[in-house]
C-alpha cells in the first residue's frame, strides 16, 4: 500500500457535477442556489477496495458550517483508515482538511490540512490572494521543529477552488447529459485544469432510497493532471436540487476502489 492511493480516495467525492457550459467554452459557473445552503450539512461515505476481495479501507465525513461572525462558509473534511487496511496492510492514514469559502463569490480563501500516514505527519496551509493573484502553501514538519518549511507559490485565476470547496461550487450548477466544464482546482499550492463531463442519467439503489442520478466523469488522471497515474473515475449524483453524491468509483493500479454514501443529515 502506498500514499498515492490515498489521493485517489479523498478525491474521489470530490467533483459531483457539472455546470452549463454545454460544448462550447466554459464560462463562469451561475450558482442555482446560495451556498449557505450547505449550512449543517454532514455526509458520511464508506471506502473499499476491491483488488481480489472487498475490504473496507477508509471513512470519509464532510461537516460544512457558517463561520463565526462572518458570512464565510467553512467545510471540515477528513478521510480515516480503517478495517481491512489496518488489519492486512498495517497500513494507517488520516486527512483533515479546512476550507474556507467565500459565499459572496464561492471561491476559496484559505486551506488547512492535517495529513498522517503512519509515523509521518506533514501540517499545510494554502492561502488564496486574488489581488495579487497567487496561492501560496507553506508545509511544516511538526515531529521535526528544526526541518525548513516546504513553500510553494502559483498564480491563480478570479474563481478557484480547492480540493473541498469544489465539490461544493458544482453541486450548485443545473445538470443535463452532455454538459461539460473546466475547473480550477488547486492542491497544495499547484494548481490544475479539471475538465468534467456528464455522461449519463441512471438509477441508483442509495442509502437514502432508489434514486435517479447523473453519472459524471472528471479527466484528472495522468502526466500533468491532479493525479499522475492511470486511471478512471465515475461519479452518480442525485438528480434532485441537493445533488449528493452517492457513489463513485476509480480504477487504479491497486484495483477498483468505491465509495458508498453511509449517511446524510441536514441540521435544521
Amino acid at each position: 500500500m502506498r500514499s498515492s492511493l490515498l489521493k485517489p480516495l479523498f478525491l474521489i467525492t470530490m467533483f459531483a457535477s457539472a455546470c452549463a457550459s454545454a460544448f462550447s467554452q466554459p464560462s463562469p459557473a451561475t450558482p442555482v442556489f446560495s451556498g449557505s445552503v450547505f449550512n449543517g450539512e454532514t455526509i458520511v461515505y464508506e471506502g473499499k477496495l476491491d483488488k481480489f476481495i472487498d475490504i473496507s479501507v477508509a471513512e470519509l465525513t464532510f461537516r460544512s458550517r457558517t463561520a463565526p461572525g462572518s458570512s464565510d462558509l467553512i467545510i471540515d473534511a477528513h478521510a480515516v483508515s480503517k478495517g481491512t487496511l489496518l488489519r492486512l496492510f498495517r497500513y494507517s492514514f488520516l486527512q483533515k482538511y479546512e476550507s474556507t469559502i467565500d459565499l459572496s463569490s464561492f471561491r476559496i480563501l484559505r486551506t488547512t490540512k492535517h495529513d498522517v500516514q503512519k509515523e509521518r505527519v506533514r501540517n499545510g496551509e494554502a492561502i488564496f490572494d486574488y489581488k495579487e493573484k497567487r496561492v501560496t502553501y507553506v508545509e511544516t514538519d511538526p515531529k521535526d521543529n528544526m526541518r525548513p518549511p516546504r513553500r510553494i507559490a502559483s498564480e491563480i485565476a478570479d474563481q478557484v477552488y480547492d480540493m473541498i470547496s469544489a465539490i461544493y461550487a458544482v453541486r450548485l450548477e443545473r445538470l443535463s447529459v452532455g454538459k461539460r466544464m473546466d475547473l480550477t482546482v488547486s492542491d497544495s499550492g499547484l494548481v490544475y485544469k479539471v475538465p468534467l463531463t456528464v455522461v449519463a442519467r441512471q438509477q441508483q439503489k442509495t442509502k437514502i432510497g432508489r434514486m435517479w442520478t447523473y453519472r459524471v466523469e472528471p479527466d484528472i488522471f495522468g502526466p500533468g493532471k491532479l493525479i499522475e497515474q492511470k486511471g478512471k473515475m465515475r461519479i452518480w449524483m442525485t438528480e434532485d436540487p441537493r445533488h449528493i453524491p452517492v457513489r463513485a468509483e476509480i480504477d487504479t493500479q491497486f484495483g477498483k476502489i468505491e465509495i458508498k454514501l453511509k449517511s446524510y443529515s441536514k441540521a435544521a
